[in-house]
């Protein structure tokens, strides 16, 4: 097994607070928050997919490959992570683990893989997902891809959406961030979110992320 994750960016959502679209597209500090993900994102993982719904040729620039939801409906992020834990047992078998994160996040650490792990290790536990500061984040995670058909009887048989009700059932270790000068899991779900990130871009940020 491979040591490094394969990295699943989640931008499968509706964006209806943006007014629709992808809001991987916009531009903050001269470079779409896309752009900046994967930048960030693809030194810490053995490869890169995205989970989009819709029409995948508008990903295509990208070179990546595009996996929709299997679990109709929009089904939230959940269902996002099963699609890409079932595209690692498919496609990159010597996978251990993927680790996730939102398409709208755009000042992701550049040690987000490594503080999961260790804090997944110290802790003793399956799953391990961010916090910074006082706030949980539990899209932002790393998932064994072992747990998938769990994780599908979960969704499909149970109708489970919570993330953290799934979770919980396993264990799940948690790894810290400061949110100060920058909170690393900033996200955009607003114009004024979008105007905030362009600020905190140009006063911090010359590389991607804090």
């Amino acid at each position: 097994m491979t040591g490094k994750p394969l990295g699943v960016v989640l931008a499968g959502g509706l964006a209806r607070r943006m007014g629709g679209g992808d809001k991987a597209r916009l531009r903050i500090g001269g470079r779409t928050i896309l752009e900046r993900v994967l930048a960030r994102l693809k030194p810490q993982c053995a490869a890169l997919i995205l989970n989009a719904n819709g029409d995948p040729a508008r990903f295509a620039d990208t070179g990546l490959a595009v996996i929709p939801d299997s679990i109709p409906g929009f089904a939230g992020p959940l269902a996002g992570i099963l699609a890409g834990l079932d595209w690692a047992a498919r496609e990159a078998p010597d996978v251990a683990d993927i680790v996730s994160v939102p398409g709208d996040c755009p000042f992701l650490p550049d040690d987000l893989v490594a503080r999961l792990s260790a804090a997944r290790s110290r802790e003793a536990e399956p799953l391990a997902c961010a916090r910074s500061g006082e706030w949980r984040h539990p899209v932002v995670g790393l998932w064994p891809v072992a747990l998938r058909g769990d994780l599908r009887h979960a969704l499909v048989a149970e109708g489970l959406r919570k993330i953290e009700a799934w979770t919980a059932r396993h264990g799940v270790a948690v790894a810290d961030w400061p949110a100060v000068p920058v909170d690393p899991f900033f996200n955009i779900n607003t114009p004024d979110d979008a105007a905030d990130a362009e600020r905190i871009a140009v006063q911090h940020c010359d590389d991607g992320g804090p």
